[in-house]
């Protein structure tokens, strides 16, 4: 029920629209209800007196009030889609709001697809419980309480025979309510693991093409296909078993009135007129008790989406300000020193990632994390732009705990330019854009040839507007890349992070990269991870990560000198240079 209730508080951002779809449908159901009173007026007195004059006047009453039925539901029917509109509307956009508040730990354990499901499909259940459930729970109780009351007023003892089916039908009802919700959110869990695997399987399509998995992934695909289609199954053979019970238990009513009616018209006790017009309020009554039936089996669906929906609005968000106390705001722009105090992390009790960090970087200096694989680079990045929490230690950003800083007025000084591209499904410029939307089109062209960019971006079919494809699948990994460092150039951060910028590039675009991100870094305070130590040979200060510690530190021919892990590390490195320009591939002989 709180979750039912937490549904219908939408409603309150729309009463005009919710009182308006209200009172247009009571309206049409009691102009329904006049046709089994003018029913009985025409066949007891107009016929049965032979008053042909009140024929006429009967029926285009009658007509009068079928017209109004409709032309109130044809202004419910527009009332109730504009309503539904809005709150779908409002819960997706509540609902991807607080998805975006989210800490990033949180979708390191959750499937993209999984969120697209209970965006689209868990939004669109929900809002059919909010208007379907207010319109038809509450109308057709409304006709039910009104049926029953003129049926009584009819003939109270006619009337207890229409009601004797429903404590049967309460049972059923009762019975299906309770075991309903279960098997919905089976099938909502067997939804949302098929569009993770789709959308995992879609955006790994090439991959999926070169190992020759198409059979293989077609099996998986089946088999979640197999889960759903069990799921709604289960659904369906319950829903085959209670819906036409309880409209043979109503039916029965039927008869049970029909006998009892018939008995009392034979007796004298009832006439023609009013066993026909008590017939139709049996319809009446027993029509809306069905399409509660309806209602239910939609609430039961309902409540397994509004779950899930709620389980995300409920999530933590990433809080603005991460120490008790008032938050400090940065004065404008930052100078850029940022300070690391025996920095520890860990993304589990169990699993360690740094211990004791300690590192300075001066205003406009360059700080390099070199290091293995799971050493930890990626993480200290992570933690100056608060993705996660660190549990030991300080970082400042201008003396000031970044923990005390909004992440607002945070993330805004720091420009990021990731490991793997990432461009957006629209054109060049709107990529753009995304550093800086107000950006005029002249500092557009001016970033793209800061990052060696403009030459293949005005070879282009359309320029600027150029489609890249969903993720920039249309250009290469080095052509991505300098998009993102343009789109970093023109957000103009007075700090930058570079996780890895080249490390997917051969050695010619690494150059072009390089040169773009030479002037990138100028007068920015930069913290660079590298895969390739060529890129940082002018840092200030390399810091070699091991284990999640600090292994080595200095520059580059001092860790060359001091021959320890660094120096082992360029050894290899170098190698595989002199071998890559030096020794050009030859084809093996047939």
């Amino acid at each position: 029920m709180r979750l039912i209730l937490r549904v219908f508080a939408y409603l309150r951002r729309y009463p005009l629209f919710a009182a308006g779809t209200l009172a247009c449908a009571i309206a049409s159901t009691l102009l329904g209800l006049l046709y089994p009173r003018l029913t009985q007026f025409v066949i007891d007195d107009v016929i049965a007196g032979a008053r042909a004059d009140a024929l006429p006047w009967a029926c285009l009453a009658l007509a009068g009030a079928f017209f109004g039925r409709d032309l109130f539901n044809a202004a419910r029917i527009l009332l109730n889609n504009t309503f539904e509109q809005r709150v779908i509307f409002d819960l997706r956009d509540d609902l991807y709001a607080s998805i975006q508040r989210l800490p990033s730990g949180f979708f390191d354990n959750r499937a993209s697809g999984d969120l697209m499901t209970r965006i689209g499909e868990d939004v669109t259940s929900v809002e059919r419980v909010l208007i379907d459930g207010i319109e038809q729970g509450v109308v057709a109780a409304l006709q039910i309480a009104v049926a029953a009351i003129l049926l009584f007023r009819m003939n109270a003892a006619l009337a207890a025979w229409a009601l004797a089916p429903v404590p049967f039908i309460a049972v059923g009802v009762l019975a299906y309510t309770t075991t309903a919700h279960r098997r919905y959110a089976a099938q909502r869990r067997a939804v949302s693991a098929l569009n993770s695997l789709l959308l995992d399987n879609l955006q790994g399509i090439r991959l999926i093409k070169a190992f020759v998995r198409q059979e293989a992934e077609r099996h998986r695909f089946r088999e979640r296909c197999e889960r759903v289609r069990e799921s709604s199954l289960r659904i369906m053979r319950a829903w085959a078993l209670y819906s036409p019970s309880m409209s043979f238990i109503a039916a029965a009513g039927i008869v049970l009135v029909l006998f009892a009616g018939g008995r009392m018209a034979i007796a004298s006790q009832l006439t023609t007129g009013q066993l026909v017009a008590f017939m139709l309020l049996a319809g009446y009554l027993y029509e809306p008790i069905s399409r509660l039936h309806g209602l239910n089996q939609l609430l039961q669906a309902g409540r397994a989406a509004a779950r899930r929906v709620f389980e995300i609005l409920d999530e933590a968000p990433e809080p603005e300000i991460a120490l008790p106390g008032p938050a400090a705001r940065l004065p404008g722009r930052a100078t850029g020193r940022i300070e690391f105090r025996g920095v520890g992390f860990e993304y589990r009790p169990d699993l360690p990632v740094l211990h004791g960090i300690d590192l300075a970087i001066e205003p406009g200096q360059t700080v390099a994390l070199v290091g293995p694989t799971g050493a930890g680079k990626s993480t200290v990045a992570g933690l100056l732009l608060r993705f996660y929490p660190h549990q030991t230690g300080e970082i400042l950003l201008d003396g000031i705990d970044t923990r005390r800083i909004p992440l607002v007025d945070l993330r805004s000084q720091i420009g990021f330019v990731t490991q793997e591209p990432l461009l957006f499904n629209g054109t060049v410029r709107e990529n753009l854009l995304f550093g800086q939307p107000t950006a005029p089109e002249e500092d557009l062209w001016e970033a793209l040839d800061s990052a060696n960019a403009s030459p293949f971006v005005r070879a282009l079919p359309a320029g600027l507007e150029t489609l890249v494809g969903e993720r920039g699948v249309k250009l290469s990994v080095g052509e991505k890349q300098r998009i993102t460092i343009a789109r970093a150039l023109l957000k103009d951060p007075p700090i930058l992070v570079l996780d890895e910028a080249t490390a997917s590039v051969d050695t010619a675009t690494e150059r072009l990269i390089q040169a773009a991100i030479d002037r990138l870094t100028a007068s920015r305070t930069c913290l660079v991870i590298a895969h390739r130590l060529s890129t940082v040979l002018r840092a200030n200060e390399i810091i070699v990560l091991e284990k999640g510690r600090i292994a080595e530190r200095g520059r580059h021919d001092e860790l060359l000198r001091l021959g320890g892990r660094y120096a082992r590390l360029w050894s290899m490195q170098d190698v595989a240079h002199t071998i890559e320009e030096q020794w050009p591939l030859t084809p093996r002989s047939p």
